[in-house]
């Protein structure tokens, strides 16, 4: 009666938010899951970001329909950021969730499964909170080379394409203390990497301690070998961020700043407060106080009214950049955005079709460039677990880049110097050396 299974899909966070889910409810009893046929409750932890995640999760829901009707006492609930935008939908007849739990009201679970199981009433939690942090839960992460701690929650950006504000609510930072003693722990429990999450996460800021002082009080933690930082927002990147990533050893050479278009229309349109000239200008910016930062990114094509000629303003700041890498989106019209409520979805299918697949194109050849720059160097890498091949190991060097290289008998969580011999536009393959 007291088992729960749970699926997550999705960004970093909802990783993150599995894992305070599971505290919370262990805390309450219950025992946690690998399979869905031996669980007493079902939850399908949701992104509503993209559509290919919701269509994802509604295929999901409508394969455990079988499930439910050979155990009529199982409970399925759907938390998360798709359960907070599309309630009135998920609480349908028919459709065979019985419960609801938006990203600010997991410590609600207990109580919502409870009167589900006494009334048979469905049932939902969805307020959404200007201070709720979870600062009290410090969750049991599973083991491995890298943990996620959210440092911050909600978003204030309001760009027009994204429900995450919507979803997620306002921005609001944890207290630096309570951050670090979180990180102590995972410390203790013998990780090596952390990743500050954030949904804005360089606009943390909490009586006067910036994003840039949090990382280096988390640098100072004894154990802590890396320290990674996702996702930061063009808009506010201060030199002192900037610097800790240049001087700071543990603060990793690897920076995700989405771009999402490379016209100046259609930045405007999607409400990103920068240019494109802007833009080039802090990524130049960070290559110069930091030659070997590995530079990632967003981009969406086929935004409302994108032309051809705005689109190639994106495939030119692609090749002036030169990214190491890149998630490359079709435009998804979303529930309850900017976009939806003002802007038609009016570029064909067709036409995003062809747009996001030359820029794959360009990209895998730029990422070809860049990783074959590589050949010949070290890297101290940390080891992830094994690769595809059963003599292989997997991990990700400094820049985030995913290297593999023989078996030599390390363990998950272990550094391991490795000489890349050959690339692929995706990976690093290497020997490891003394």
């Amino acid at each position: 009666m007291n088992s729960v299974y749970i699926e997550t899909y999705g960004c970093q966070m909802n990783v993150y938010d599995t894992e305070i889910v599971e505290t919370i409810l262990q805390r309450d009893g219950y025992v946690m899951s690998s399979d869905p046929e031996s669980a007493s409750v079902i939850l399908l932890n949701t992104c509503s970001v993209r559509e290919n995640a919701h269509q994802k999760v509604l295929r999901r829901i409508d394969a455990l329909k079988t499930l439910k009707k050979s155990n009529g006492k199982l409970i399925l609930g759907v938390i998360g950021c798709m359960a907070q935008c599309l309630k009135d939908e998920l609480l349908e007849e028919g459709l065979g969730v019985d419960i609801i739990a938006g990203p600010d009201t997991y410590k609600d679970l207990p109580d919502l499964i409870s009167r589900f199981r006494d009334t048979g009433v469905k049932d939902s939690e969805l307020k959404l909170s200007r201070t709720e942090t979870y600062s009290d839960i410090f969750p049991t992460h599973d083991e491995g080379a890298n943990a996620f701690i959210a440092v911050m929650r909600g978003c204030d950006n309001v760009c027009s394409f994204c429900v995450v504000p919507y979803a997620r609510g306002r921005e609001r930072s944890r207290d630096p203390e309570n951050v670090i003693e979180e990180v102590q722990k995972l410390a203790e429990q013998g990780f090596k990497q952390i990743t500050l999450l954030g949904q804005n996460v360089n606009s943390y800021k909490y009586d006067g301690c910036t994003f840039a002082e949090l990382i280096e009080r988390v640098s100072e933690v004894d154990g802590i070998k890396r320290i990674r930082f996702t996702s930061p927002h063009p808009k506010d990147f201060p030199p002192p961020l900037i610097e800790v990533v240049r001087d700071n050893p543990k603060v990793c050479k690897h920076i995700h700043l989405p771009l999402q278009s490379g016209n100046n229309r259609i930045l405007e349109m999607m409400r990103r407060t920068y240019t494109q000239t802007e833009y080039i200008g802090l990524a130049s910016i960070l290559r110069k106080h930091t030659p070997t930062v590995a530079l990632t990114t967003d981009v969406i094509v086929g935004f409302p009214t994108e032309t051809e000629e705005e689109y190639q303003d994106t495939l030119r700041v692609m090749r002036t950049i030169e990214f190491d890498s890149a998630f490359m989106f079709k435009y998804s019209e979303r529930k309850h955005t900017l976009a939806e409520r003002k802007y038609t979805d009016d570029v064909s299918a067709e036409d995003k079709t062809s747009r996001i697949t030359r820029l794959v194109d360009l990209q895998r050849k730029i990422s070809f460039k860049r990783n074959n720059a590589h050949l010949g160097e070290v890297f101290e890498v940390l080891v992830e677990g094994r690769g595809k091949k059963p003599d292989q190991l997997l991990g990700r060097n400094d820049g985030n880049k995913i290297v593999v290289f023989p078996d030599n008998g390390a363990g998950v969580g272990e550094f391991v110097n490795v000489r890349i011999d050959e690339v692929t536009p995706n990976t690093l393959i290497g020997e490891s050396v003394d």
